[in-house]
């Protein structure tokens, strides 16, 4: 009975979605690969998570769900399943939970680098700790390259209970796994690669759950990544230092368009158009996918009295995302001049 409640959940929230890429179908079939994690620490305390089947006998959720746990536990409907070993990688938050004749298909595992902005992708997973897995969707928005994989950035909303959580493309494959968000209320979701995973079916296991080191996301402010770093002044307005973070970031890393973007940012509102333009440009020459960027080059366009330039910005908009060029077309007016 739990099963057909899971089932009917998924389906209706998919019916929400009925813009959404993936079939009703496709939804059913991988959402079968997603688990609850249920944790109970030394006092007693529990703790929810998820978690996605991605070999057989073989969990995937992230390492900060399984710390310092006495007790972990897998669950589908009113099935539960004991893990008998673990793998852990806690620098990049991934523990692999091994179990005996589990009997849940695992999904398909895709790859990162086929990924570009604003392709359409969807998560399933336990938010705000519900029984029936939750799907939301959403877009790839940023790509942010790191330890010979990629940090993927999406729209597609999490909450708590949902660390663990499996991103899926259109087509049902794992591309990651959903893991931190921003703070605010207007945050950023972040979902570490499937490569990792793969690297990490390879480690031995271990019996204890005991981290032995915090995660990358984890680390003092100064330690962390720039795409992560950059988010706070980025979020306050404070442009000197988000052109300061930025500026040091794209010397580090020249090829990381969200490098440039960013630094374009900061240089418009200090009122630098030109080298916030040639910013834009530079941000738009690695990745011609870039929405934000092309966005700012349609506003620049507009205040330059350019409209031949902001409709083609408009119409290139269009083909990348369809709400981002019915924001330009608000904000430039030509929603009802044009």
């Amino acid at each position: 009975m739990m099963r057909t409640l899971i089932v009917a959940a998924v389906v209706m929230l998919w019916a929400e979605n009925v813009s959404a890429d993936p079939s009703p179908q496709l939804v059913l079939q991988v959402h079968q690969a997603v688990v609850q994690v249920h944790v109970e620490d030394k006092h007693g305390e529990h703790g929810l998570g998820s978690g996605v089947v991605i070999a057989p006998d073989y969990v995937a959720t992230n390492c900060h769900v399984l710390a310092n746990a006495r007790g972990v536990l897998a669950a589908q409907g009113e099935d539960n399943y004991f893990p008998v070993a673990l793998k852990t990688d806690w620098r990049h938050d991934l523990c692999l939970l091994k179990f005996e004749r589990l009997p849940l298909k695992p999904i398909v595992l895709g790859d990162t680098s086929q990924l570009h902005y604003e392709q359409s992708v969807f998560s399933i997973g336990h938010s705000n700790g519900s029984v029936a897995p939750i799907i939301t969707f959403g877009k790839v928005k940023a790509i942010y390259p790191l330890d010979d994989s990629r940090i993927i950035r999406t729209s597609s909303a999490f909450r708590m209970g949902a660390s663990g959580s499996a991103l899926f493309n259109d087509d049902g494959v794992l591309v990651g796994i959903n893991t931190f968000k921003s703070p605010g209320r207007n945050g950023y979701y972040y979902a570490l690669p499937v490569e990792w995973i793969k690297r990490l079916m390879d480690a031995p296991e271990v019996a204890l759950t005991a981290a032995t080191e915090p995660p990358f996301w984890d680390v003092p402010e100064t330690q962390r990544p720039y795409f992560m770093r950059i988010v706070p002044p980025l979020q306050a307005e404070q442009w000197d230092e988000l052109g300061q973070l930025s500026t040091a970031w794209s010397q580090q890393e020249p090829a990381n368009a969200e490098a440039w973007y960013n630094l374009g940012l900061a240089e418009e509102h200090q009122g630098k158009n030109t080298e916030a333009e040639a910013h834009f440009h530079k941000a738009m020459e690695i990745n011609p996918q870039h929405a934000g960027a092309l966005y700012e080059l349609g506003l620049m366009a507009s205040r330059q009295g350019n409209q031949a330039e902001m409709h083609r910005v408009v119409a290139a908009l269009a083909g990348l995302d369809g709400d981002m060029a019915e924001e330009l077309k608000q904000a430039t007016g030509c929603a009802t001049q044009c």
